[in-house]
């Protein structure tokens, strides 16, 4: 192995041809050719457990996309929220309503009394219903 010298340029180390020693010099080796490296065989277990993680990782998206709580059943499941949804808004609606109206046929007279005569036809005593009815028109006659 052939060594060589770094020697900066010095006064006080003036052989070229010689070797001299100097508290300032360090030798330098050539830089080598990185070592190549051989593959080692690898295990016959080791290759059948990666293909095993592999074909259950596979299995597993497969089932998360398609199986029975996969993605259909999340979307169906979603549409059927926003029904369910949208039917509570609307019963919450009508509950807030015959809230309203519950209160009002307890705190007003007014309310108990229109309902009385329009739904029992109750009328109050001295006055008089007319009862008016719509006749057909005659068979020949025309309407404008």
């Amino acid at each position: 192995m052939k060594v060589r010298y770094n020697i900066p340029h010095d006064s006080s180390c003036t052989f070229r041809n010689l070797p001299v020693v100097c508290p300032h010099v360090k030798p330098t080796t050539p830089p080598r050719a990185p070592k190549r490296q051989v593959a080692t065989p690898v295990p016959l277990g080791s290759r059948l457990l990666k293909f095993a993680l592999a074909f259950l990782a596979c299995a597993l998206v497969l089932d998360a996309l398609v199986g029975a709580r996969g993605l259909p059943a999340v979307l169906q499941a979603k549409r059927e929220y926003q029904t369910l949804s949208g039917e509570l808004g609307r019963i919450r609606g009508e509950n807030a309503r015959l809230r309203q109206e519950v209160r009002r046929l307890r705190e007003d007279p007014d309310a108990i009394e229109e309902i009385a005569r329009r739904d029992l036809h109750l009328i109050r005593p001295g006055e008089k219903v007319f009862i008016i009815r719509d006749v057909a028109p005659p068979e020949g006659s025309k309407t404008h």
